[in-house]
């Protein structure tokens, strides 16, 4: 009889064990979920604010339409190619911004300084709400690498998290880190 009241517990506290693991997996995935949404809202601003630029007629001509083709693409870009169109509009505002001269022109402008103040904003909220994303999908596949929960299958039929991977490095003029702020 004490042998069953034995095995008894045993299995209740491994059902524990595994009801709380699949809890905290749950848990991660609805961070993961919470992080993209952030990450694809940040992204959306930033293309937004420099789709705005570019359309602005404050940049030359060549540089407006670059601006205006990589925030477009960024914008339209589908789920698999949205890494590369994110990085591309990286690299554009970093070409485009690699001069003074060009933010000068923009905050110049009428209404300049806020657009700036919004692109600014825009480019440096982009990597930490991808370092989040990341480090939320760093603690999933963590988990889901444990032998009990591949054994037990509690991860369900929930897609193994990947990584944003992008080139998110803003321009040099637009970080305000570079400037010592």
């Amino acid at each position: 009889m004490t042998t069953f009241i034995w095995i008894a517990v045993a299995i209740v506290l491994i059902g524990i064990y595994l009801s709380w693991t699949a809890g905290r997996l749950d848990r991660l995935h609805a961070r993961i979920d919470a992080a993209r949404a952030a990450l694809d809202a940040q992204l959306l601003r930033r293309a937004s604010v420099a789709q705005e630029v570019g359309t602005s007629k404050v940049l030359d001509p060549a540089a407006s339409i670059v601006l205006y083709q990589a925030a477009h693409e960024a914008r339209q870009a589908e789920e698999d190619h949205r890494e590369v169109a994110e990085s591309e509009l990286s690299q554009a505002l970093r070409a485009i911004f690699e001069e003074e001269a060009q933010l000068e022109a923009v905050r110049e402008a009428p209404g300049g300084e806020q657009t700036v103040a919004e692109l600014t904003a825009a480019v440096r909220r982009v990597p930490m709400a991808r370092r989040f994303h990341n480090d939320a999908v760093r603690a999933a596949r963590a988990v889901r690498r444990h032998r009990v929960v591949r054994y037990f299958r509690l991860a369900g039929h929930a897609p193994f998290p990947l990584a944003f991977e992008m080139d998110d490095e803003p321009p040099a003029v637009l970080d305000d880190r570079s400037a010592g702020n």
